[in-house]
């Protein structure tokens, strides 16, 4: 029975027959205090949450890992590496790991860098590339940013397979968000229709955790910290002046995955505000009315925003387009402490708002351990992977398995917080906030 989950198909496609010998020296025997390879026919289900019926054993993922035989002669094929997008923690620590696994495990003999993410893969943008090493890229997990730059912006399919033709690339890594694994998408599918035998697989970079059939994007555990301390600092400012509100507003274009996580984290948070619950300034549950209630309580109150929320309260006819095609959201975090200030100094009572944006600060942090121990695991897969001849997809995590998902599936929709799941519920009870906020 094929792979699906709902409509979705989840079968991976693979160039061809493996018949190379793994040069892992891993083993197929349990107990010999050897690390095991993965079985082909391994895969993850899609829901251990079951009722009376019997669980569909076809709505799974191939599990992720190294395999016994392997499609490519590592000796013989050429690796490329790039990162697009927006700045993420843990983009350096991946690249290494790619870097790694590829030289020191699998002994292959050459692996590309391209600047500046897929400008970098077109000829005519004149970009260098860089021959990387496990000794050149030996610090890379240190720092922040991505040392092989980025950018945003679709670039030609076809353009960009060029270069990888020219330059004998087989197997093509790419680091990046939605748009990324839309543009990786795309260039699997024109290389499937030239018979171009390339492996391309992505590895998920978005800060927001929102790509679907993906439990944990890498990045995401970092930004909630540093995000959680960001709200900590507003709430000692707030309870610093009388009336004080926090207002602090985080990283989340379509979901509201680090709000509601770094509200939890950090605590004592009074409203969180996503882009999966609307709400309203006015009414007797609007926002106002919200935060004067708990000012006249305790004298001070910290709110948190996704940037991505609020959307809605701006005029239609100001709303633009990124070089990515994304919709430019309007900056709500101005735009609420502007509110909140002009309307209690009209009605005689003002507030003192401290307004905090970490966003560019936590996009250049270096990844957290955990963070940085995810993202060696996540390039670590992605080189099984692409050994094994699997192409278009993405290095996943689900119910703590690493899984291969294809393109096709983690570009079908963008995953959101459910506003009648239990992670709201947690949000709700700590912040005392009404459901629904109008």
């Amino acid at each position: 029975m094929l792979k699906h989950v709902g409509d979705l198909s989840m079968e991976v496609t693979v160039l061809g027959p493996c018949k190379n010998p793994s040069p892992l020296a891993l083993s197929v025997e349990d107990d010999d205090f050897i690390p095991n390879y993965a079985e082909d026919e391994a895969k993850v289900l899609y829901t251990s949450l079951h009722d009376r019926d019997v669980p569909d054993v076809t709505e799974a993922f191939e599990a992720a890992g190294p395999r016994r035989e392997i499609y490519f002669d590592p000796r013989k094929i050429r690796a490329g590496i790039v990162t697009c997008g927006g700045l993420c923690p843990g983009i350096n620590n991946v690249v290494s790991a790619i870097v790694n696994e590829l030289i020191n495990e699998y002994k292959v003999r050459s692996v590309v860098g391209f600047r500046y993410g897929f400008a970098g893969l077109v000829a005519s943008e004149g970009y260098e590339t860089w021959d990387l090493t496990p000794e050149s890229t030996r610090n890379w997990n240190l720092k922040g940013g991505s040392m092989l730059g980025s950018s945003r912006g679709p670039q030609d399919p076809e353009q960009m397979l060029d270069t990888l033709e020219q330059l004998n690339i087989n197997v093509l890594f790419t680091i990046g968000g939605d748009g990324t694994l839309r543009g990786a998408r795309a260039m699997f599918e024109a290389a499937q229709a030239r018979g171009s035998r390339i492996a391309m697989v992505g590895v998920p970079k978005t800060i927001d955790n929102d790509i679907p059939f993906i439990n944990r994007t890498f990045g995401f555990e970092t930004a909630v910290s540093k995000a959680a301390e960001a709200i900590v600092a507003a709430q000692i400012e707030a309870e610093g002046a009388p009336r004080g509100v926090g207002l602090v507003r985080l990283m989340g274009r379509n979901s509201g995955y680090i709000a509601a996580h770094a509200a939890l984290a950090a605590g004592y948070t009074d409203v969180v505000l996503v882009p999966e619950s609307p709400f309203q300034l006015e009414g007797s549950n609007g926002l106002y009315e919200v935060l004067e209630r708990r000012l006249q309580k305790q004298g001070h109150a910290v709110i948190v925003v996704a940037e991505g929320a609020g959307q809605d309260l701006f005029d239609e006819n100001d709303l633009q387009k990124d070089a990515s095609g994304n919709r430019k959201l309007m900056d709500i975090g101005r735009f609420l402490g502007d509110r909140l200030i002009g309307h209690n100094k009209s009605l005689g009572r003002p507030v003192n708002l401290k307004y905090i944006d970490p966003s560019y600060i936590i996009r250049a942090m270096p990844a957290s351990p955990m963070d940085a121990i995810f993202c060696r695991r996540l390039g670590e897969n992605a080189v099984h992977a692409a050994m094994a001849g699997r192409t278009g997809l993405v290095v996943g995590l689900w119910s703590d398995h690493f899984t291969h998902v294809p393109l096709a599936a983690a570009t079908s929709f963008s995953k959101h917080i459910d506003p009648d799941g239990d992670l709201w519920r947690s949000v709700l009870q700590m912040t005392g906030q009404p459901p629904r906020m109008h």
